[in-house]
């Protein structure tokens, strides 16, 4: 369910497109069949209609798996990318560094000769892709101009079990689908920008600017997450509150209770 910090991130991009006279984008990402269900896809939508929000809805990732699929075989062929069967707790006793992901991959089924199957995932050559597209840069409206730099992932998944693309994999994808040219979202995911614009670059595709907010944070610092089971706003929103008030209050920094903006 969406919390405050969703609809602190949705209100962002929305103003943002409305401001520069573009349209605000709703993609449903929903290609983890175990956690996307129609009732909370719905959900999402009721809520952000009751924050007073306009959006043009885009084709949904699950929509998209024959796309993700050729974009696979591509970069297959091209030997951008190699089969791993390490299980996660493999990779934490073999790491020797850690990254915004957790440990980095240390290689280990780098030069095997491994079969695909459903059990495998599928990993980007990181040595391999940065020497394809050399010195790439993408631009941070926060942050400013960024080189894109793999080395703090390693070789991070682009396919997981199952043939399921990552989540780097289809954002990208789907951004250039959509012809998104601002691409609105937390601090916490700018790290994860440097992966995607190697993507970008390997593939082709169009680059847009990102907008990288500050995230809201609760009394101990710690960002607002729905892996904490932070409070949903549909809560509000069935108890009768004003969506569009709730909504002006986040805009003029009124957050509630033990609520603040990081200062990422």
């Amino acid at each position: 369910m969406l919390h405050i910090g969703h609809a602190w991130s949705a209100i962002v991009a929305h103003d943002l497109a409305k401001e520069r006279g573009g349209n605000f984008l709703l993609r449903i990402e929903d290609i983890d069949v175990s956690r996307s269900l129609p009732a909370v896809i719905d959900d999402f939508r009721r809520d952000l209609e009751w924050l007073g929000l306009e959006w043009n809805e885009v084709p949904t990732q699950s929509s998209r798996l024959d796309q993700y699929k050729r974009v696979k075989d591509l970069l297959l062929e091209q030997g951008f990318l190699y089969p791993c069967s390490c299980s996660r707790q493999q990779i934490i006793d073999s790491a020797i560094d850690h990254g915004p992901e957790g440990p980095i991959y240390p290689g280990i089924c780098k030069g095997r000769h491994l079969e695909i199957t459903s059990e495998t995932s599928l990993r980007l050559d990181s040595e391999k892709a940065m020497c394809r597209v050399g010195s790439v840069f993408w631009q941070d409206e926060f942050a400013g101009q960024m080189l894109a730099d793999l080395s703090q992932f390693g070789d991070v998944v682009i396919f997981r079990k199952q043939d399921e693309a990552s989540y780097h994999l289809a954002v990208t994808h789907d951004d250039a689908q959509d012809c998104v040219t601002l691409v609105t979202r937390g601090q916490d995911l700018l790290p994860y920008t440097n992966i995607h614009r190697v993507l970008q670059s390997l593939l082709k595709l169009p680059v847009p600017r990102w907008y990288h907010h500050d995230l809201l944070i609760d009394k101990s610092g710690r960002k607002l997450s729905k892996s904490r089971s932070s409070e949903p706003i549909s809560a509000l929103r069935l108890m009768g509150a004003d969506g569009r008030r709730f909504a002006d209050k986040l805009r003029s920094g009124n957050f509630p209770g033990g609520i603040s903006l990081s200062k990422a």
